[in-house]
């Protein structure tokens, strides 16, 4: 029998056993890695295999996995006719290269949106097709003619899979400070706004937080980005309870902060799986990035928020009645994601989640989730409300003591 005298052999125990429900848990529920999406013809890789064949006069287009000031030198360097040119014979490429202009981004995503609706429309008809494909299509075009609608600027567009998409809020190239919200499990193309529960996904999710900011300081310059621009899991599986999706989101995050135009602040915010992406993606952002925000969070792989090496600020939240506290907060064998980001031991600042009411309520009007998010924002520390349990949230954010 083993021994429960000592401290550290209560905890290792303590820890295989939360490892072992997990794993019953799996077992028993049902719950499963990523399911098959219906799958399309992969227009963006014909797109990139076009692209890499084409040619602006004699010279070679930049490869995309080029670093984004390249890619910016590039568009640059060419006639705004020729820009058009390559946005109209590439959409899919030019309208998610970071590095190309961010009007052009735009304008490309809508000819991409233009032509997946079309091509979507005739499968509404289609008698091969179930009724769950019917039902499939039906949903791809609403979502399509949706992103369509005059006003709305879409940073990022693949029709690929599940799909991924990135919309902005406000004027990018002039914003003297950017909000990029980056949700988590069950966030793909479909799923990028609601009707019902509207500010539990991501569109949703930034139309509240940019009117919030707008109303904390009417003559900040802000821009709010609906980052879904990632392959995230489905459900609350196996790829959930893991770091691949999340490190594989994390490179294009890091190349979404790092090619943002001018030198706007950037803050983060990371709800649910989004917040393990983020703590992936600490090292390696860019010092523009001066806070990072975890809301309902599973863990950041990381056991203190200074093994995330990153110098921006660290912060977190959780409403009282979220799930995700009951979630073993470990990491073993790669399964789990570290300590519990609102423990006192992670080291990070504690704010207010008051009126969350849950999981997926930290961005709905009237909480104090949302006022904490717009108030980072914006940059106004002032106005900031700690948790119950950290009256020094604040400590050294006005070079003394704050409570």
């Amino acid at each position: 029998m083993p021994s429960f005298d000592s401290s550290p052999t209560l905890s290792v125990w303590r820890m295989l056993l939360a490892l072992a429900v997990v794993f019953v848990l799996l077992a028993t529920t049902g719950w499963t890695t990523i399911r098959p999406q219906p799958t399309a013809k992969d227009a963006r890789s014909q797109d990139l295999v076009a692209w890499a064949h084409d040619r602006i006069g004699r010279r070679v287009l930049p490869d995309p996995s080029a670093p984004a000031r390249t890619v910016a030198a590039f568009f640059a360097s060419l006639r705004p006719a020729q820009r058009l040119r390559l946005a109209e014979a590439h959409p899919l490429v030019v309208g998610n290269l970071d590095g190309v202009p961010v009007s052009l981004r735009y304008r490309a995503n809508r000819i991409s949106l233009a032509r997946a609706l079309a091509a979507e429309r005739p499968r509404l008809d289609d008698p091969r097709l179930t009724p769950d494909g019917h039902q499939e299509a039906r949903r791809r075009v609403d979502r399509f003619a949706s992103l369509l609608r005059p006003g709305r600027q879409i940073l990022a567009f693949d029709p690929g899979g599940a799909g991924r998409t990135a919309e902005v809020l406000g004027d990018l190239e002039r914003a003297r400070r950017v909000s990029v919200i980056v949700p988590g499990v069950d966030t793909n193309l479909l799923t990028f706004q609601k009707t019902a529960r509207r500010y539990s996904a991501p569109a949703g999710m930034a139309d509240s937080l940019y009117a919030a900011e707008r109303a904390a300081d009417p003559r900040s310059r802000t821009a709010v980005i609906a980052w879904a621009d990632y392959t995230a899991p489905v459900g609350v599986g196996i790829d959930a309870a893991m770091g691949r999706l999340a490190e594989n989101g994390a490179v294009r995050l890091v190349g979404l902060t790092t090619a943002l135009p001018g030198d706007a602040r950037v803050v983060l915010f990371c709800h649910s799986y989004g917040s393990v992406l983020c703590g992936v993606a600490a090292p390696r952002l860019p010092d523009r990035v001066t806070d990072v925000v975890v809301a309902g969070s599973p863990g950041m792989r990381a056991d203190r928020a200074a093994d995330l090496d990153t110098r921006a600020r660290v912060w977190a939240m959780r409403d009282a009645d979220d799930w995700i506290a009951d979630v073993p907060h470990l990491e073993l064998g790669g399964v789990g994601h570290g300590t519990d980001p609102v423990a006192p031991e992670f080291g990070a600042r504690l704010l207010s989640a008051a009126g969350a009411n849950g999981h997926a309520g930290y961005f709905e009007p009237g909480t104090r989730s949302l006022a904490n998010f717009a108030a980072l924002g914006v940059g106004s520390f002032r106005s900031l409300s700690c948790a119950s349990a950290d009256s020094a949230c604040l400590r050294g954010i006005f070079g003394a003591t704050a409570g």
